[in-house]
């Protein structure tokens, strides 16, 4: 069946956001079509809105609605800890923990010099900056394990060799409910690493 224009337009842009295919995005904007349009006018507004007053926070580059994030101007945030994470996903994550009380530092992606993204466009001088600033007493390193994430964990050690900042980094290893024997070597050689005593 052939879908009107302007049907087709909605299903191809919603197709072009991540996870979504073209029978996911027929589907959704289906079932949009069906809702009262009181609904459709508020997610329109919600997205312009969005786009209009979502920045990054001066200080620790997560979102925020003005100049500073809400977890920064929490007072009962340990200011002497940063966290550093890649992105607000993560930061999302590990507050919903509810365990971490410090601060954080977002950094918006890896290095990766292939795809040209290195220490200023990461914003690790930014985070050289507030260590200095702020008396920064800790900084977690909470990036992912993978080859990048790595990468940019040696170099902000490497950043803050020759200062008294303590470094640590979320611990890593075999996760709940798997079975040891299909655990990868690095997650083994992790795991028994970072081990406690019991």
């Amino acid at each position: 069946m052939a879908f009107p224009e302007v049907l087709k337009r909605v299903i191809a842009n919603l197709a072009a956001l991540p996870g979504l295919g073209e029978k996911s995005a027929t589907r959704l904007a289906l079932y949009l079509l069906g809702r009262p349009e009181v609904e459709i006018r508020e997610l329109a507004q919600s997205l312009m809105a969005l786009r209009q007053k979502i920045r990054l926070c001066q200080r620790c580059f997560n979102f925020a609605e003005a100049d500073f994030c809400a977890l920064c101007l929490d007072p009962a945030r340990d200011p002497e800890v940063i966290c550093v994470v890649e992105d607000p996903a993560d930061l999302a994550a590990i507050e919903a923990a509810g365990v971490y009380r410090g601060l954080y530092h977002v950094l918006h992606g890896l290095l990766s010099p292939r795809d040209g993204l290195g220490p200023k466009e990461i914003r690790l001088e930014a985070l050289a900056q507030r260590v200095k600033d702020e008396n920064i007493k800790e900084i977690v390193i909470a990036l992912s394990p993978t080859v990048a994430g790595e990468a940019t964990a040696a170099y902000i050690a490497q950043m803050f060799k020759k200062t008294p900042v303590k470094l640590s980094r979320l611990a890593c290893g075999v996760p709940m409910g798997m079975d040891v024997k299909y655990a990868d070597r690095i997650t083994l050689k992790r795991a028994l690493e970072a081990r406690q005593p019991f």
